[in-house]
Protein backbone atom coordinates (compact mmCIF):
# COMPACT_ATOMS: atom_id res chain seq x y z
CA UNK A 1 0.00 0.00 0.00
CA UNK A 2 1.66 3.05 -0.86
CA UNK A 3 1.74 6.59 1.15
CA UNK A 4 -0.48 9.43 -0.45
CA UNK A 5 1.12 12.83 0.43
CA UNK A 6 -0.53 15.94 0.42
CA UNK A 7 1.20 18.38 -1.90
CA UNK A 8 2.04 21.85 -0.68
CA UNK A 9 -1.47 23.60 -0.76
CA UNK A 10 -2.97 20.67 0.73
CA UNK A 11 -0.77 21.71 3.81
CA UNK A 12 -1.17 25.45 3.57
CA UNK A 13 -4.79 25.06 3.87
CA UNK A 14 -4.40 22.59 6.74
CA UNK A 15 -1.91 25.31 8.21
CA UNK A 16 -3.60 28.10 7.59
CA UNK A 17 -6.97 26.81 8.86
CA UNK A 18 -5.63 24.99 11.94
CA UNK A 19 -3.20 28.48 12.97
CA UNK A 20 -6.29 31.01 12.79
CA UNK A 21 -8.82 28.52 14.70
CA UNK A 22 -8.47 28.69 18.56
CA UNK A 23 -4.30 29.87 18.93
CA UNK A 24 -3.44 33.20 19.25
CA UNK A 25 0.17 34.52 17.99
CA UNK A 26 1.23 35.01 21.23
CA UNK A 27 1.21 31.20 22.28
CA UNK A 28 3.03 30.32 18.64
CA UNK A 29 6.18 31.37 18.19
CA UNK A 30 7.34 32.88 14.88
CA UNK A 31 7.89 29.96 12.58
CA UNK A 32 5.82 27.43 14.37
CA UNK A 33 2.31 25.76 14.61
CA UNK A 34 0.16 23.82 17.35
CA UNK A 35 -1.20 20.66 16.39
CA UNK A 36 -3.13 18.55 19.11
CA UNK A 37 -2.53 14.63 19.35
CA UNK A 38 -3.10 11.49 21.19
CA UNK A 39 -5.84 8.98 20.67
CA UNK A 40 -8.32 9.69 23.58
CA UNK A 41 -6.56 12.43 25.36
CA UNK A 42 -5.30 15.31 22.71
CA UNK A 43 -1.98 16.88 24.12
CA UNK A 44 -0.75 20.82 22.65
CA UNK A 45 2.29 20.60 20.89
CA UNK A 46 4.05 23.69 19.08
CA UNK A 47 6.36 22.18 16.25
CA UNK A 48 8.38 23.88 13.25
CA UNK A 49 6.82 24.95 10.30
CA UNK A 50 9.60 23.15 8.37
CA UNK A 51 8.15 19.99 9.28
CA UNK A 52 5.51 20.57 6.76
CA UNK A 53 8.36 19.50 4.27
CA UNK A 54 9.02 16.20 5.86
CA UNK A 55 7.19 13.10 4.17
CA UNK A 56 6.23 11.51 7.15
CA UNK A 57 5.05 14.66 9.28
CA UNK A 58 2.47 15.00 5.83
CA UNK A 59 1.79 11.52 6.25
CA UNK A 60 -0.01 12.22 9.53
CA UNK A 61 -1.23 15.13 7.90
CA UNK A 62 -2.97 12.70 5.70
CA UNK A 63 -4.06 10.65 8.39
CA UNK A 64 -5.62 14.20 9.69
CA UNK A 65 -7.34 15.10 6.63
CA UNK A 66 -9.08 11.38 6.46
CA UNK A 67 -10.17 11.07 9.91
CA UNK A 68 -11.32 14.77 10.58
CA UNK A 69 -11.15 16.27 7.08
CA UNK A 70 -11.21 20.14 7.62
CA UNK A 71 -13.12 19.80 10.87
CA UNK A 72 -11.01 19.74 13.66
CA UNK A 73 -12.76 18.64 16.87
CA UNK A 74 -10.34 20.57 18.89
CA UNK A 75 -10.72 23.84 17.02
CA UNK A 76 -7.06 23.08 15.47
CA UNK A 77 -5.38 20.84 13.75
CA UNK A 78 -6.08 17.54 15.35
CA UNK A 79 -3.22 14.61 14.32
CA UNK A 80 -4.59 11.14 15.22
CA UNK A 81 -1.83 8.84 16.33
CA UNK A 82 -0.84 8.57 19.74
CA UNK A 83 1.60 10.83 21.51
CA UNK A 84 4.47 8.82 22.08
CA UNK A 85 4.84 7.81 18.14
CA UNK A 86 4.37 11.88 17.73
CA UNK A 87 7.57 12.58 19.97
CA UNK A 88 9.32 9.57 18.32
CA UNK A 89 8.81 11.41 15.23
CA UNK A 90 9.57 14.40 16.07
CA UNK A 91 12.71 13.64 17.59
CA UNK A 92 13.86 11.71 14.36
CA UNK A 93 12.83 15.38 12.14
CA UNK A 94 14.79 17.27 15.08
CA UNK A 95 18.03 15.74 14.71
CA UNK A 96 18.17 15.03 10.73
Amino acid sequence: MGLRLPGKSLAKQILRRSLFASVTAADVPKGHFAVYVGESQKNRFVVPISYLNHPSFQDLLSQAEEEFGFNHPMGGLTIPCNEDTFIHLTQHLNSS
